[in-house]
């Protein structure tokens, strides 16, 4: 074989998988455009029950055919605190078993010669779908998974295609004849090149497509094909793990519990080896009338053999793992709990991102929830930036008070940090292609952490103008504090409706409560003005008292009105196109 046929070879190989790659991400992006929210909204809801988290991670892995994406989002639901530990293993062990699919849509429409003779009418009708009703969100949706679907298939055919006929090269079949004969180190050594193979990949659905391939043009028997799948299971992890990178001690443990769940599996698996391939051979054998052992010279030998083992068997392990291992989730717990230690550190005031990194997922839909709980995070700065307000009032030496200064002036340093990271992720999100409502809710967030970090500006004013009364050495009556406090209660009770609001859901946000209390805020800084407007006619204090005072109010009053543009841009409605 000559280097220019080696080239071509790698290149047929290398756009045949993307293809198939492209079409697998179409789909689920269709997928989750049309969901829309509901499909985070159900991961979200899962609580500690085992069963409605296997069921939740199976249905939610079904529709968005990625369990790395399932898994990615369960690791940041249980960053946010949205899900248990022990929720998050259900979850996934769901997820392994949604992953199945993939494999019978390949093996039952995917591979043969009938593949491209519905698989381009599938293309052009959903091409026509897309264009037709442009207009029409939920509908282009649709097109696009039945697009996805279609792409999927035209590249298991190629794929199909760019692989050579190995019969033209002797030394390459010899090279995988002496691999497999190395009895259960056979075994062994697939199982590796699986996981190896998966986790440069980065797609365990591509690398099952090709061993199913490889399968069907009779490169690798059952055995090796067996020990393949048991390998990717291992290296699908790897997705959640770089995730988790970032993510906090209960994230990383999510993360590393998929890795535990599926290595265990496997070495149960080994164990009963020889007993499981044989019923999955027998079943094989009851369904399709041929043996998945029978070699390609035998005159029984079926191309389709194989590859329906194969489904089968990655039914079979998914399944049967889950069941076990679903009575051991506690211990799984344990181990993980063993493996990620506890970090005893105060993050509060250090500026560090949670839920959103470099390591984007698959498709915007899923990263709008990642956005949605940095600015949770985000407002939970800011609440925790107003409570230092009280102690420049109260502070008792001149080193409090400038170290409760110093604390608000980094907490604005984090609050401008984080407004510029969260609008540089959401404007990298709205690049790709969006559905409309997906397109809004961008816009809204931006609007969020405009406000937020405008709230976080007015309070580092509000300590600077305490600092000049301070070093100014005017001073306030009691009355003139009262009035002050009272001021703070209500914006503080506006700030904990408006992070209320921001932790619900956005289509159903508190707006009489929120409304309310703006109210409260604006009618007593009316109040205040008026009786600050009469106290300096009237010669009650003098002119730097009243103006040192009224800034106060008047920021208060400001700080109030960034709260309610928050929950105002929470509240907007935005209705789906039909």
């Amino acid at each position: 074989m000559s280097f220019i046929q080696i080239c071509i070879i790698i290149i047929n190989f290398a756009g045949a998988l993307a293809i198939f790659l492209f079409g697998m991400k179409l789909m689920s992006e269709g997928l989750q455009k049309f969901a829309g929210n509901k499909m985070r909204s159900v991961l979200g809801k899962v609580t500690g029950n085992p069963v409605r988290g296997i069921f939740t991670g199976a249905l939610v892995t079904t529709a968005i055919q990625s369990s790395s994406a399932t898994t990615v989002m369960v690791v940041s639901f249980v960053n946010a605190g949205l899900l248990t530990l022990a929720g998050a293993i259900a979850v996934i062990m769901g997820a392994n078993i949604g992953t199945t699919v993939t494999a019978w849509i390949i093996t039952l429409f995917g591979l043969g010669e009938s593949t491209s003779a519905f698989s381009l009418p599938m293309f052009l009708g959903a091409i026509s779908l897309v264009f037709m009703f442009l207009k029409r969100d939920r509908i282009k949706s649709i097109g696009e998974f039945v697009m996805g679907l279609a792409l999927l298939l035209i590249g298991m055919s190629f794929l199909q295609k760019a692989m050579p006929n190995l019969e033209e090269y002797p030394n390459f079949l010899q090279a995988l004849a002496t691999l497999s004969n190395f009895g259960f180190w056979s075994i062994l050594i697939f199982v590796v090149i699986g996981a190896l193979l998966t986790c440069l990949v980065q797609a365990s659905a591509a690398m099952m497509a090709i061993t199913l391939v490889m399968c069907y043009n009779g490169w690798i028997g059952f055995d090796a094909a067996v020990a393949l799948v048991m390998g990717q299971n291992i290296g699908t992890t790897i997705t959640a793990n770089l995730a988790a990178m970032v993510a906090n001690t209960n994230g990383k443990k999510a993360a590393r519990a998929h890795l535990v769940f599926n290595v265990i599996g496997v070495v149960l698996t080994l164990i009963f080896y020889r007993p499981v391939i044989n019923l999955i051979a027998n079943i094989t054998v009851g369904m399709m009338g041929t043996n998945p052992y029978d070699s390609i010279e035998s005159s029984n030998y079926n191309p389709q053999t194989i590859p329906m083992a194969l489904s089968l068997f990655h039914t079979f392990f998914n399944v049967i793992n889950t069941l076990i291992l679903a009575f051991f989730i506690p211990a799984i717990i344990k181990i993980v709990d063993w493996m990620v230690k506890e970090k005893p550190e105060d993050e509060e005031d250090v500026f560090k991102l949670k839920y959103i990194s470099g390591n984007w997922m698959n498709t915007s839909e899923l990263n709008l929830q990642a956005a949605e709980k940095e600015i949770e995070e985000f407002s939970k700065r800011v609440l925790r930036m107003f409570t230092f307000l009280p102690a420049l009032r109260t502070a008792k030496d001149d080193e409090e008070f400038n170290e409760t200064v110093a604390r608000i002036s980094k907490y604005e340093e984090i609050t401008d940090r984080m407004e510029m990271e969260i609008s540089n992720y959401l404007t990298h999100v709205s690049v790709n292609e969006l559905s409309d409502k997906g397109s809004q809710r961008i816009s809204s967030m931006l609007r969020i952490v405009d406000n937020l970090e405008s709230i976080g500006d007015s309070i580092y004013q509000v300590a600077i103008t305490r600092k000049n009364k301070r070093e100014t050495e005017v001073h306030f009556d009691q009355h003139l504090n009262d009035n002050i406090d009272h001021m703070t209660q209500l914006v503080w009770k506006a700030m904990d409706i408006m992070d209320k609001n921001l932790k619900g859901d956005y289509d159903h946000v508190d707006m009489v409560s929120a409304n309310q209390a703006e109210e409260a805020i604006n009618k007593y800084r009316d109040e205040l003005r008026a009786e600050y407007v009469n106290a300096i006619k009237t010669g009650t204090y003098d002119y730097n008292i009243g103006s040192l005072y009224s800034s106060l109010f008047a920021l208060y009053e400001k700080i109030g009105d960034y709260v309610i543009n928050v929950s105002e841009a929470i509240g907007v409605k935005f209705k789906d196109q039909k």
